[in-house]
């Protein structure tokens, strides 16, 4: 049985209705993906390490 996914999105997403940018969520072994203008498309899945480890490089990166 799959259970559904709670969407979450960066509180700084873009202006108006917050809608440019990415959604993430968490599944239990994965983070899934997708493009908040086109939710019913396509998602990315990644394994929570790679995607922890790339989090953490962009806010390396961004210091």
């Amino acid at each position: 049985m799959t259970r559904p996914c709670t969407w979450r999105k960066s509180p700084f997403s873009g202006g108006g209705e917050g809608n440019a940018c990415v959604e993430v969520a968490h599944l239990d072994t994965h983070i899934a993906v997708r493009d908040s203008k086109s939710p019913a498309r396509a998602t990315l899945t990644f394994p929570t390490v790679s995607f922890s480890r790339f989090v953490e490089a962009l806010k390396e990166a961004g210091r």
